[in-house]
């Protein structure tokens, strides 16, 4: 049950006694507690639009009796509890403060129930069953064949991934796209690089071929600047390729081939993977023969029109953007001709109410505006189908990193630097160490706030302490051990007392109904969190924001930990409770580092 949610519904069940305006109000959790676990701005909000209402107009609202928006708050819980006294048994109580908030206090036993069910469904708690008529297609990663795997290229990797993870959780049908960029002029400058100064049979020996490829393309840029002509090569050999000339479509398969082998290793490492063309990903060259077609309708759409040069461009009503290019003047196509390929093949294949979003970087928002409004002048889409989740970039402190200079970092360096740090701080295990190395890769990006761009530092990006990957890894890791102690001293208990094998266990005390004593402070704190892990998953899938599924997690853990630090579980009065609670806490947090494609390892 999202319990947020319907205390959204009921209140605007109640707003009916009142008016039949619409009142835009918030139900929000407060930061102190002692203000319960939800409270609404209902009564202000109605009591503010009242008054303006009957300062505008003789239309009186039935609220005018009322003298203050306390005295409105008041009126709206005793129309609830009327009305829906059957939801009004998950609270302790629900009050009306000054100055006219309402207060909603969970009850102890619906706050067991969560817990119970956290323990019993698992990872699906706080999932929603697969909606059929909520399909998306997240496109994400996308690096550029023959270039290197940089640290540029982990932001749409690892956002669009966890992106794609939450919007599954959310009951969405999600195909997880990666379109790579294996087409376009580039693969002139690359082709013609090889055949000038390559030598194919040194590339095959050597163990990072992609390496050779991005120094050959590195030195076609340094050659082409005391040399303009080979711009002209370049494109030769790229119309070559859309040709289908023998000599460049096989130079173009060796770099796509090439390229692969890094890739896969990458992604292996990273733990992402994708769903369509049997995990490869529709890369831009899958869409050639596609283009025709939308070029066509284009043309009989009346919107394509020759520009000042001659290339085919599509126009803007009142110059709203630029023009967007379709057709270059020697009739080679761009991005922009791809990418529309691509969306229609993806309306045609997965229904016309598909939505697509693209994680690409920020710098490219102007260009999706144009492509998006392309397709809506085409007739495909409706607003809101197209989104563009943007991210900023990384950064040196001083400048933009650049293939074409060779001014970059490469992806595989990064990794193997987290690897070793995890290993100083006691991570002996090579496995547990990858796992913890790049946990706090992935969540010193996720936890932001993904279209800020980040100054890349070593010691930043592989902070270990604090709001850290490591720090939520650790805490999943002390519930385990304590679970794994607690079921450790049960097995001797039954043992020394000849009892019969220990069927009952930890698994009986954590679906039993706990009967307890008081409720320390910190233990209300813990259920509490715990019963919003839902809200924070419906919430970060219905931003694109997996930072908000970071600040509730890290919460979380810092509840536990002061938990931990100041009450005993084994061996205390409430010791079946408190294992419960560890366990529900492990949960949780094993779930949620799972959405952002973060490993949770029981040890390290």
């Amino acid at each position: 049950m999202d319990i947020k949610a319907e205390i959204i519904s009921v209140i605007k069940q109640s707003l009916g006694e009142f008016t039949k305006e619409r009142i835009e109000f918030l139900v929000e959790e407060p930061e102190n507690e002692s203000f319960g676990d939800y409270s609404s701005n209902i009564a202000l909000a109605l009591f503010s639009k009242s008054k303006i209402k009957n300062q505008k107009s003789k239309t009186q609202f039935k609220i005018q009796k009322l003298r203050s928006p306390p005295e409105l708050a008041q009126e709206i819980i005793d129309k609830f509890i009327i009305h829906d006294s059957q939801f009004m048994i998950h609270f302790d109580r629900v009050e009306a403060v000054k100055p006219g908030f309402i207060n909603f206090y969970l009850s102890q036993d619906y706050l067991f129930s969560q817990l119970t069910r956290i323990l019993e469904e698992k990872e699906k708690f706080g999932s929603k069953s697969e909606n059929p008529n909520k399909k998306v297609v997240v496109e994400y990663s996308s690096p550029n064949i023959a270039k290197p795997f940089t640290v540029g290229h982990l932001r749409s990797t690892i956002i669009g991934d966890a992106i794609a993870n939450l919007l599954q959780a959310n009951g969405w049908k999600v195909y997880r796209d990666n379109h790579l960029g294996d087409w376009g002029t580039q693969f002139g400058k690359q082709i013609y690089a090889i055949k000038t100064w390559g030598d194919e049979n040194e590339i095959n020996k050597v163990e990072n071929p992609v390496r050779e490829l991005v120094a050959l393309y590195v030195k076609f840029h340094e050659e082409a600047e005391r040399n303009p002509k080979l711009e002209e090569k370049a494109r030769e050999w790229f119309k070559k390729l859309e040709d289908g000339d023998v000599e460049a479509r096989r130079l173009w398969k060796k770099c796509v081939e090439w390229s692969l082998v890094e890739f896969k290793k990458i992604y292996e490492k990273l733990r992402v993977e994708f769903t369509e063309n049997n995990g490869l990903g529709y890369g831009e060259a899958f869409f050639e023969d596609r283009m025709t077609g939308v070029i066509r309708e284009l043309k009989e759409k009346k919107l394509l029109k020759k520009g000042e040069r001659g290339a085919e461009l599509v126009f803007f009503e009142k110059d709203k953007y630029p023009p967007l290019m379709i057709l270059k003047q020697d009739g080679a196509t761009l991005y922009a001709t791809r990418d529309l390929a691509t969306d229609k093949f993806r309306l045609d294949k997965y229904g016309k109410d598909i939505v697509i979003i693209n994680e690409v970087g920020v710098e490219q928002a102007l260009y999706f505006r144009q492509l998006f409004k392309v397709e809506k002048m085409l007739g495909w889409v409706k607003e809101g189908q197209r989104i563009h989740k943007r991210h900023g970039l990384y950064r040196f402190k001083d400048q933009k990193m650049s293939t074409r200079k060779g001014n970059t970092i490469w992806l595989e360096e990064v990794l193997q630097e987290a690897v070793k740090r995890a290993e100083k701080l006691g991570s002996e295990n090579k496995e547990i160490a990858e796992e913890v190395g790049i946990g706090a890769i992935k969540w010193n990006d996720l936890k932001r706030t993904s279209e800020q761009d980040i100054v890349f530092d070593w010691d930043e990006i592989l902070n270990m302490q604090g709001d850290s990957g490591p720090y939520l890894q650790y805490a999943f890791a002390r519930t385990q051990s304590v679970l794994l102690k607690a079921t450790s001293d049960k097995k001797k208990e039954a043992s020394s007392k000849n009892k019969i094998k220990n069927e009952i266990g930890l698994a009986r005390i954590m679906l039993a109904r706990p009967l307890l004593a008081r409720l320390e402070t910190e233990e209300i704190s813990l259920l509490r969190a715990l019963n919003r892990f839902p809200e924070a998953v419906s919430q970060a899938g219905e931003k694109f924001a997996p930072n908000i599924l970071c600040n509730y997690l890290f919460g979380l853990a810092q509840k536990f930990n002061l938990f931990y630090q100041k009450h005993k579980i084994i061996g205390s009065e409430n010791q079946d409770f408190r294992l419960k609670l560890t366990a529900g806490v492990g949960q949780i947090i094993r779930t949620g580092l799972n959405l952002l494609g973060i490993a949770a390892p029981e040890k390290i």
